[in-house]
């Protein structure tokens, strides 16, 4: 017996599995099918799907599986109402933050496929079906008998994603400007550097001049080496501030592309001028190859943002940083080889972001800026959808008592919300 899922209702589908939705309401979506008989189909969890996926077969649905019509009777009359449920103890949350997702990706296959589509297509919500979708379905299906995702496999090789791929590496250059040079006839880096025509950004500049260091992964030791340096640097002008590396870094990945921090300080002294301090003295020190200072833009009494990837206000700076190859204690492989008469590189350019917090917003700050972005986005709709709060990297604000619930810490939040504490290590969602 095999798997095999249809785009449209057929007298072929035997199964239907529901995400998040009750047995009432995938039988009103029956009912604008136009199906009278409802009975010819198993009305499953998601949780049955997830165990074919684990098996990598078709598996007998159990109890556990199956999505169940209560009888719940009215206090006032004898009128009985049909309420859906699933009996799943087991079931898996749509939302990210209540599920615990470490760095051990056991789908790494099905979720590599996705990444390519998504990056390609922008997928967009399926509406619909009260499921996971038609085309995410048959492309889970694919990979399960087939091992790979055609479909996946041949975006990869496609020209133009290729060149997406390659122009969005460089930093500084977004969207706008690969497919701008997509349409110019530019397919690779070299042809872009060629055109004398071109206007880059000082970004960009700085992007193409340190391509090779900036593409390539930041270590577990360099990271650690720059937070030393960062450190070192903000305690010479606030000594009680608070420097915490973010990002993917915090959630126990050994590697990164680039270096988060957030800054925020303790005591009664402003913070307003810490980042010009500090880009002064790397200048001075020759540290400084980049760099570019973001004014904050918060203005207090505004609620968080009803959106979901909402970009913050605090003051940033977007570096790029020069780390000589003694302070991570790695030595370069190639010095050796090169001629004595060549200059040796004892540097390396890394990516730095710091972020500037006010003391008060400094929970919401580290919960926010420690990712994953899909962890973060669900949360933030679970915050909207099932407790009637606006969440984002500022404030929690409760929409029915209204007012700001204030927060000293992760954990303060989490029970804001009404949700079990989850690890930073456990949110790569």
């Amino acid at each position: 017996m095999k798997l095999r899922c249809d785009y449209p209702l057929s007298d072929s589908v035997t199964h239907i599995v529901a995400e998040n939705n009750s047995c009432g309401e995938v039988l009103e979506w029956l009912r604008g099918q136009k199906v009278r008989d409802s009975s010819r189909f198993e009305l499953l969890d998601i949780s049955w799907f997830t165990a074919c996926m684990e098996a990598g077969k078709p598996v007998d649905s159990e109890i556990k599986h199956r999505l169940i019509v209560q009888q719940a009777c009215s206090a006032t009359s004898e009128t009985c109402v049909s309420e859906a449920s699933s009996l799943a103890a087991d079931r898996v949350s749509q939302y990210a933050c209540q599920r615990r997702t470490t760095l051990n990706n056991y789908n790494k296959k099905f979720t590599d496929a996705f990444e390519i589509l998504a990056e390609n297509l922008k997928m967009k919500n399926i509406e619909g079906l009260p499921c996971m979708g038609d085309k995410v379905k048959c492309v889970i299906e694919e990979i399960i008998e087939e091992g790979e995702s055609s479909q996946a496999k041949e975006i990869s090789n496609d020209e133009r994603y290729k060149s997406f791929k390659l122009f969005t590496s460089v930093f500084g250059v977004g969207l706008k400007t690969t497919e701008k040079w997509y349409r110019m006839g530019f397919r690779t880096l070299e042809e872009v550097k060629a055109e004398k025509t071109l206007k880059l950004s000082r970004m960009q500049i700085a992007g193409f001049l340190h391509y090779e260091d900036i593409v390539s992964y930041v270590s577990k030791a360099e990271a650690d080496a720059v937070s030393l340096l960062i450190k070192d640097t903000v305690c010479m002008f606030l000594p009680d501030a608070l420097v915490t590396v973010t990002g993917g870094f915090r959630r126990g990945k050994k590697t990164g592309h680039d270096v988060d921090f957030l800054i925020t300080n303790p005591g009664p002294e402003e913070e307003k001028e810490l980042l010009h301090k500090v880009v002064d003295l790397w200048e001075k020190q020759g540290l400084l190859l980049y760099y570019d200072v973001i004014e904050s833009t918060f203005e207090k009494e505004k609620r968080p943002s009803r959106k979901v990837d909402a970009l913050d206000h605090f003051q940033k700076c977007f570096a790029i940083l020069k780390l000589h190859q003694q302070r991570t204690g790695n030595s370069n492989s190639n010095i050796s080889k090169e001629s004595d008469k060549a200059e040796v590189k004892d540097w390396k350019a890394i990516r730095v972001d710091l972020v500037i917090s006010p003391f008060e917003q400094y929970a919401y700050a580290l919960l926010g800026w420690t990712g994953s972005r899909q962890f973060e986005r669900d949360l933030r709709r679970y915050a909207s959808r099932e407790r009637k709060m606006m969440l984002d990297n500022h404030a929690l604000y409760d929409k029915t008592k209204r007012t700001f619930l204030k927060a000293e810490s992760e954990q303060e939040i989490f029970a804001h919300l009404g949700l079990d504490y989850i690890e930073p290590w456990e949110r790569n969602a």
